[in-house]
């Protein structure tokens, strides 16, 4: 064996022992080097690291694959959605107060019933996935009036209705700022619907 590849061995061996490499990661020919440290294992752990690490990546890129796909279907169906004047008014409200933080979720927060039933007029439309609500109110409201309200104005059971109650030990009777209805989020788990929502946004971007 010439020094150099003596030299190459040492190394190899060395990595395997001392750093746990995978035959891949050694980047040397495979067919001498496999002979080289295939009586040197290593620990299970290792190997099933590598393997999880390997099946990550193809799983993040396959999921970004396919909400790349929906953005683009989101792009191609715009132009015939944007005759309904209300759709652009929903993609408008959502730019402007719909949640931005999570890219697998829609969600829509807001005291005005107005607002409230427009988004989610869309949101039930779009999206096959179940859409969840949850009111938030202060303690001196009345809680089930305020189900009552919501589910009448959203054509739902009560029922569906989550609620918490944000603590006002002050009680904010007559005070302006209140809000008379709590405030009530609409949201649904839809990856591929939230990058749709995206492209939907650019486009009207786009136009101003």
């Amino acid at each position: 064996m010439s020094h150099k590849y003596a030299h190459l061995r040492r190394k190899a061996v060395e990595l395997r022992a001392q750093q746990q490499m995978t035959l891949d990661q050694l980047q040397l020919p495979k067919t001498t080097v496999y002979y080289w440290i295939k009586d040197i294992p290593i620990d299970r752990t290792v190997r099933q690291s590598i393997a999880q690490q390997r099946g990550t990546k193809a799983m993040q890129a396959k999921f970004a694959a396919l909400r790349q796909q929906a953005y683009e279907q989101g792009m191609a169906e715009a132009p015939a959605l944007m005759l309904d004047p209300t759709f652009r008014d929903f993609v408008v409200l959502y730019m402007a107060e719909g949640s931005k933080r999570n890219r697998n979720r829609i969600s829509f927060v807001n005291s005005d019933p107005a607002l409230v039933k427009l988004a989610h007029r869309w949101m039930i439309r779009l999206s096959k996935h179940k859409v969840d609500y949850r009111l938030q109110c202060h303690a001196d409201h009345d809680e089930a009036c305020l189900k009552d309200f919501w589910a009448r104005a959203l054509a739902i059971d009560p029922l569906e209705i989550k609620t918490s109650r944000k603590s006002n030990s002050g009680q904010l009777k007559g005070r302006r700022f209140r809000s008379v209805y709590g405030l009530l989020t609409v949201e649904t788990d839809d990856t591929y619907l939230r990058a749709r929502l995206e492209a939907w946004i650019d486009f009207v971007k786009a136009q101003w």
